[in-house]
């Protein structure tokens, strides 16, 4: 159990700095010109393809892996004194893991399909550009529902257990409950619960490393206790 609370813990940190990474990538270097005509605008798809690729890879892909050893490690970790909301928070927490990892999927393959069809049809291209987008958002960013219900249940769950800290457990029911507010489409509400999760992840990731550390010191007292 030590070495699952130690990769969730490093998992939960790498999924803070994404957040970060993103937000720095499309605040200082990513300037799409929405005002521009579909050709300029497919010009700079073109022309961006790897920088954005790599990106959601990045912040989709890699970070639905990560966050799928998180539940993991966040379930093991609850299990034992609220088997059931940590196990109803889990199912979301995958069903989160495969939107996640879907919309970066769907990204790329989409934006290597606009950049092929731009060269006989712009507009056309634009078009199918505006409905991925759509999709995407729909999936995995336009609202955040299923993570803050697996952020809040699991923080509800950790309360009863009586684990982790009460500031990060309370952080985590204030931000599960923004999540599941952004089904009301307001950008504020998306920008609160993410970076409200920057901080939620590096408090939690640090916790679950701390803990394995404690954790570990314990188990090699009682073996001391047991030899001495």
């Amino acid at each position: 159990m030590n070495n699952i609370q130690k990769i969730g813990g490093v998992a939960a940190i790498c999924e803070a700095l994404i957040y970060i990474s993103a937000f720095i990538f499309f605040g200082a270097f990513f300037h799409f010109p929405v005002e521009a005509s579909h050709a300029q605008k497919l010009a700079f798809l073109t022309e961006n393809q790897l920088s954005i690729s790599i990106i959601n890879l990045t912040m989709y892909v890699i970070f639905g892996i990560l966050l799928a050893v998180l539940v993991l490690a966040v379930h093991q970790r609850l299990k034992v004194m609220s088997y059931t909301l940590s196990q109803t928070a889990s199912i979301f927490g995958f069903i989160w893991v495969g939107l996640v990892i879907s919309s970066g999927m769907i990204a790329n393959i989409g934006l290597e399909s606009v950049i092929n069809m731009a060269a006989n049809n712009a507009e056309q291209a634009m078009n199918v550009w505006l409905v991925i987008n759509i999709v995407v958002d729909g999936i995995g960013g336009g609202n955040e529902i299923v993570g803050g219900l697996w952020v809040l249940l699991l923080s509800v769950a950790a309360l009863k257990a009586r684990e982790f800290s009460a500031p990060l457990n309370y952080l985590g029911l204030f931000i599960g409950l923004v999540g599941i507010l952004t089904v009301y489409p307001a950008d504020v509400l998306t920008e609160i619960f993410g970076v409200g999760q920057i901080v939620w992840f590096a408090w939690l990731g640090a916790t679950l490393l701390r803990s394995n550390s404690n954790n570990t010191t314990d188990t090699a007292r009682e073996s001391a206790k047991e030899y001495a």
